[in-house]
């Protein structure tokens, strides 16, 4: 877990109340004062790894401080694990993969659980899927096919192992031929690299990180976007109570959030140096790598925008889901999105 050290508040941000951060329900000395910035903490997506860049260059930049906020960042375990960790108040923000998080809410609607609903997405970071099964070469793995009766790594909870059956329907795999083995986030590369998996759940992003762990292997990867069209990857989410309390400390964070993003993809050598930093273990080289590979995801359609999410394409994400009978029919695409607050940004430095 890390932390900045904030170096002045904004009014905007003093005027809220301080969130509790994880484990701590008591908030009598949570309240922003002039001397110093509201604490909020914060949930990758899964683990801590290199595509975490960005937010430790907010850190480190001085974006989170100058909006008046300090972060603290535990590392995540996969969409359903971070949204429960969210709504049990023991987070602010997450990072979740949209798929999976437009599931779990049709999941909790659907068994009477309103407060398991209970989050907005609030900014897009991908804006298309980033879920993959990776495994190396000499594998006997060339297509999505040749997965059948492989052992397959996976964290619980993530949105990879959630949608495995959908990406399997669609590209002519039997899901029921697959063996799982689960395993902690940060056992899946090394297990793939000893030869103890066939593949793992994985990102497109974070292949070189594969690679590394393989000691120069080079990975194969089966992106899930080659056949599960028109989803968005890894979005930003904040409890309904959050947004609805403190709507200017939510709009602080995703801001300075995303200029992070910015800067780290167009800085991305720089950004594996930040990451280095906070996470020694984790080589500047492959950092870097994987922010590159960000890009192309971050602007999907080549614009300086980022961070929006469209409601039309998210009505076909929902169809699309419906009709492989993930998600329940009649929701809509503001019942899981905050399109006030998830507006495009664009950079102005």
């Amino acid at each position: 877990m890390l932390i900045t050290k904030g170096r002045r508040a904004v009014a905007a941000i003093a005027a809220v109340a301080l969130l509790a951060t994880a484990g701590c329900g008591d908030d009598k000395d949570d309240k922003p004062t002039a001397a110093g910035p509201t604490t909020v903490t914060y949930l990758p997506g899964f683990g801590i790894i290199g595509q975490d860049a960005y937010i430790y260059v907010a850190i480190e930049k001085g974006y989170f401080a100058d909006a008046g906020l300090e972060v603290k960042v535990q590392p995540g375990a996969g969409t359903d694990k971070n949204l429960q960790v969210l709504l049990a108040d023991q987070a602010t923000f997450a990072t979740v993969d949209m798929a999976g998080a437009v599931i779990a809410y049709s999941r909790a609607i659907e068994k009477g659980q309103q407060d398991q609903a209970a989050f907005k997405i609030i900014s897009s970071v991908y804006q298309r899927s980033v879920s993959s099964i990776t495994t190396l070469e000499g594998r006997g793995i060339s297509g999505p096919k040749d997965l059948a009766g492989k052992t397959i790594g996976y964290q619980p909870g993530g949105v990879n192992f959630t949608l495995f059956p959908a990406y399997a329907q669609l590209a002519g795999l039997d899901a029921k031929t697959i063996k799982w083995q689960q395993a902690p986030p940060p056992q899946l590369r090394p297990l793939l690299a000893s030869g103890q998996l066939d593949a793992i759940t994985e990102t497109v992003i974070g292949t070189p990180g594969v690679e590394a762990a393989a000691k120069g292997k080079k990975a194969k990867v089966l992106p899930y976007s080659d056949v599960l069209t028109d989803l968005y990857g890894n979005v930003i989410v904040a409890t309904d109570k959050t947004i609805k309390e403190k709507p200017e400390l939510v709009r602080a964070f995703r801001e300075a959030a995303l200029r992070g993003l910015v800067y780290a993809i167009e800085h991305p050598d720089e950004a594996g140096q930040i990451f280095n930093k906070h996470q020694n273990a984790y080589k500047a080289e492959v950092a870097a790598a994987e922010t590159r590979l960000m890009t192309e995801y971050v602007r999907a359609d080549g614009s300086d925008q980022v961070g929006a999410l469209d409601s039309a394409r998210v009505a076909r994400t929902l169809a699309l889901l419906q009709s492989l009978k993930q998600v329940q029919p009649g929701i809509k695409p503001e019942d899981v999105v905050d399109f006030s607050i998830a507006t495009p940004y664009t950079p102005t430095t």
